[in-house]
């Protein structure tokens, strides 16, 4: 008799399977129907193995059919909402995680899959939030760029100049930052800054003695929250082997950094496989330069939206 958590494990994944199905998500929905075949053919005691592999045989068929629909079909900007929805929730279940933190996961995971516009609303939701707010205005940025809505970025950040939801300290942070991202795009623009008044600008300063004189010091951050803005990886195959490549960063979460790599670069994406270990790759963020080792966490294709045909790939920072 066959084991009920197996039965169980099987039926929950052709569920998830026919649920991602339905939801325009095929290649989860080709890995749930893969792995409740391996599980079935593993298991001489399953009854009627046979016919259970050959009705997810014909799901298989029609699934790749779909596939090949979609390949063919134009691209289109935005994918319905409840497929967002579906998208937020299976990046943003970690059990260990607050609500807040859930919810900046889900959307982050919006803007890997290219659902920009939506990612930005989600990501105006959590300015409301004190220990997000920061993170949540340069995702934003990040999105406004990766859609190549310049103008509508520096609307942003002027908007917020006006408003109190920021203190001027983090209205430096992101003044510095989005200058950097707009100069690694080639754009040389200088931003307007709060007009602070000396007693502020003395509390965003750490006093430190020396010789009996106080000197301000700029605070310095943790390296996990430097903002990377790109990363030079040496390639060890393909035609770039042992040349130094740059690429922009276009989202970052913590000391996870998020690459969007053209489809057309098949060779280049070849060289990103998850597992893989980069041990001297370099880091440029808004106030440094450094060295560091990265492991490829994710590499997956994006399916629908405005990137769709382009690899978003996760790199996890690793200091040496």
């Amino acid at each position: 008799m066959v084991h009920m958590n197996i039965a169980r494990k099987i039926k929950t994944l052709l569920q998830e399977a026919e649920l991602y199905h339905s939801q325009g998500l095929l290649d989860e929905a080709m890995v749930k129907y893969n792995n409740a075949t391996e599980i079935i053919q593993s298991n001489e005691k399953i009854k009627s193995r046979q016919n259970l592999i050959d009705n997810i045989s014909k799901k298989i068929l029609a699934l790749k059919g779909d596939i090949i629909k979609i390949e063919k079909a134009p691209k289109k900007p935005e994918v319905s909402a409840k497929v967002q929805d579906l998208i937020k929730k299976m990046f943003s279940f970690s059990p260990d995680k607050d609500d807040d933190a859930k919810a900046l996961d889900g959307a982050i995971a919006l803007a890997k899959f290219g659902q920009f516009k939506r990612a930005i609303l989600e990501f105006n939701e959590l300015l409301k939030k004190d220990s997000l707010r920061v993170v949540a205005a340069k995702s934003m940025l990040r999105c406004h760029m990766a859609l190549s809505s310049v103008n509508e970025a520096v609307a942003q950040y002027e908007q917020w100049l006006s408003d109190d939801i920021f203190s001027t300290n983090q209205l430096d942070k992101l003044r510095v930052f989005f200058e950097s991202i707009l100069t690694k795009e080639g754009i040389e623009k200088t931003l307007p800054r709060r007009k602070t008044p000396a007693d502020n600008i003395e509390s965003e300063m750490e006093m430190v003695g020396v010789d009996g004189v106080q000197v301000k010091v700029p605070e310095i951050e943790d390296y996990e929250t430097l903002d990377i803005n790109s990363i030079g990886i040496t390639m060890d195959s393909g035609p770039q082997e042992g040349q130094v490549v740059e690429f922009k960063v276009r989202f970052q979460l913590g000391n996870v950094v998020s690459l969007l790599l053209p489809g057309r670069d098949k060779d280049l994406i070849e060289n990103f496989k998850a597992g893989d270990v980069f041990n001297d790759i370099q880091y440029y963020s808004t106030v440094a330069l450094f060295n560091a080792s990265g492991i490829v966490t994710s590499v997956k294709e994006i399916k629908v939206g405005p990137r769709r045909g382009d690899y978003c790939v996760d790199i996890e920072v690793e200091l040496n």
